[in-house]
């Protein structure tokens, strides 16, 4: 008969099957620091040979890297599900620019209907505290401040959809997007009307989460990131159109 005797999981083993969780789940971060050998034994409860165990099998995997001086770190490359040569060519060509904001706009959208349904009361506040933080920082009128957490802010949605393989393959885009392999997203919140545009979205996004309402908050998405489209689109336009403009009044200048 294929039993077998039942045998106590090693110590080492636990802490493996937690660590391996939490990066599976987002909750460890690609590049983000362990806390101490010290500290996170004594938060989970083990010995520090145990730790070091199941830190040694983890960094064998790939899961965790040792930086001399520095401490233990969530693998960077968990972050990125491209090869370099291929993210150069994004860079290089507008097709993946545009083939990238449809792929969000669809993955996105489902990913808030799902978050709607399956987010629980905790992922709905930080979804909602995250915009609030937009709302701050649009009167404060910061680019940047704004632009990063727009990527939290939909990071968050993604992450309330309770769908782990959604969850890195999007991080991974989103860690491209923050690169400025696509284009550079502050662009999007110069100009004062398109960032009360944008504001006016990501709320209509949040109000139908918060009412748990999967339709609206998949249509929400979707207006939003087809508006972005439009906006970027609209902005390569005007630049090419200057460049022409400029090489006019080159030529006039130099009759």
């Amino acid at each position: 008969m294929p039993f077998q005797k039942v045998q106590s999981e090693k110590l080492s083993a636990a802490v493996i099957t937690q660590i391996e969780r939490l990066i599976l789940r987002g909750i460890l971060r690609p590049g983000e620091r362990l806390p101490s050998e010290r500290d996170l034994a004594d938060r989970m409860g083990v010995s520090r040979p145990s730790l070091r165990e199941a830190i040694a099998d983890l960094q064998a995997r790939g899961l965790l890297d040792s930086r001399a001086g520095a401490g233990i770190f969530v693998t960077e490359v968990l972050g990125s599900a491209f090869s370099g040569a291929l993210i150069q060519l994004f860079a290089k060509h507008d097709e993946a620019v545009f083939d990238y904001l449809s792929f969000r706009r669809d993955m996105e959208g489902l990913a808030a209907e799902r978050a709607a349904r399956h987010g629980t009361a905790s992922d709905l506040e930080l979804i909602d505290t995250l915009f609030r933080r937009m709302q701050a920082a649009h009167a404060k009128r910061n680019p940047a401040d704004e632009a990063a957490l727009d990527a939290e802010f939909h990071l968050a949605i993604i992450e309330a959809s309770h769908n782990v393989i959604m969850l890195h393959m999007m991080r991974s885009m989103y860690q491209l997007l923050r690169e400025g392999v696509f284009y550079n997203r502050q662009i999007m919140f110069r100009q004062r009307t398109t960032r009360d545009a944008l504001l006016d979205q990501h709320g209509a996004i949040n109000a139908a989460l918060q009412l748990r309402d999967g339709a609206a908050a998949r249509a929400a998405v979707e207006r939003h990131l087809s508006y972005v489209e439009e906006a970027l689109q609209a902005d390569r336009t005007a630049a090419a159109h200057e460049q022409v403009a400029r090489q006019r009044l080159e030529r006039a200048g130099s009759r």
